[in-house]
């Protein structure tokens, strides 16, 4: 792999320096910024904006591990990944990518739900889900930092490094893109695309450099309360969502009471139980028939069609919750200024 960082261009290479030792360096991944910006010049590339989990991967070594965007350590919950990676020739790299589950040949959020937090292999293979690890990016290779050189140099030495086998995929991208490319990518039931700047590189943050294209509203909520259940139904009636303002607080953004199985509903109220509490965690007064409230502990991924004019949800479908997001960095996504 020596020979690999060898074909870096001659002037790039001064951008390679000594990677620090463990996992420091998949500590912060890069984050994409919502976009509406549709016209881009030819220093972009797409990806698909796929939808499934953040997971950055290590391997020094004889070691493997995965870790959430939070610093969790996964091995336990997709040891088939870890398996392929620590069987690849190359023994010291860092990888950055997205693990997600099919249904109907989509991704899909919900099916990645029933695998996400189980660690036991028999409850694993009782779950029947598959999963599939899409890296896009490079962090490390060889002793290397390559975080500095352009994404282009890094797709290019991420293609090479490793064998690509299942579960394990390099994801695809495309050199031209727009407004009709995310109209098709939407037609086929894609989540969005991410714009990325071919010549950027790889910035611990969240960045402009990176682009959310997304083909529908959604994102990630804090839970902070629930409403009983009627008639029929088990378990619970609705979750209180919120997310956090400029000033920390948590704002009330309306009620989900839909996209939940029944045994969704009642692992869900067990959960909810354990975080009750006498106070509402909601900055200003909620009015909801019956509310419940509970520690602002649990990040939930929600689908919506907009946002109105109050700062409310319409339309709201739950579709699972997320444990690779803090509670505490939820806030409105707003696009950027293009």
């Amino acid at each position: 792999m020596a020979e690999l960082l060898d074909t870096v261009p001659a002037g790039q290479r001064g951008l390679l320096r000594k990677a620090p030792a463990g996992a420091e360096l998949a500590a912060r991944p890069m984050l994409a910024t919502l976009s509406d910006r549709r016209e881009f010049a030819e220093e972009w590339v797409f990806e698909r904006k796929l939808d499934g989990v953040r997971v950055l991967a290590v391997r020094e070594g004889e070691r493997a591990a995965l870790l959430s965007r939070t610093g969790r350590h996964l091995n336990d919950t997709y040891p088939e990944i870890v398996d392929v990676l620590a069987a690849q020739p190359c023994a010291d790299f860092a990888v950055d990518g997205e693990i997600v589950a099919f249904s109907h040949g989509r991704t899909d959020f919900a099916r990645l739900q029933q695998r996400m937090g189980l660690t036991r292999p028999r409850d694993i293979e009782a779950s029947g889900v598959a999963v599939t690890y899409y890296v896009f990016d490079l962090l490390r290779l060889e002793g290397q930092d390559t975080t500095r050189l352009p994404l282009r140099t890094r797709k290019s030495l991420l293609r090479r490094a490793l064998a690509y086998r299942a579960p394990l995929r390099m994801t695809p991208h495309r050199n031209t893109g727009g407004a009709e490319l995310l109209a098709a990518s939407c037609a086929r039931g894609w989540e969005g695309l991410i714009a990325k700047r071919a010549d950027s590189p790889y910035q611990p943050r969240r960045s402009t450099d990176w682009l959310k294209l997304k083909c529908s509203q959604g994102q990630e909520f804090v839970v902070g309360g629930f409403t009983e259940p009627a008639g029929s139904r088990e378990g619970l009636g609705a979750l209180l969502l919120g997310h956090h303002d400029s000033g920390g607080g948590l704002r009330y953004a309306g009620k989900v009471g839909t996209g939940f199985d029944r045994r969704t509903l009642l692992e869900l109220r067990e959960r909810l139980d354990r975080l009750r509490v006498s106070a509402s965690p909601f900055d200003k007064a909620v009015r909801a028939a019956g509310a419940r409230w509970v520690r602002p502990e649990l990040v939930a991924q929600i689908d919506f069609t907009e946002w109105t004019r109050d700062g409310m949800l319409r339309h709201p479908r739950f579709l699972g919750l997320r444990d690779d997001k803090k509670p505490g960095e939820v806030v409105r996504e707003r696009a950027a200024v293009a």
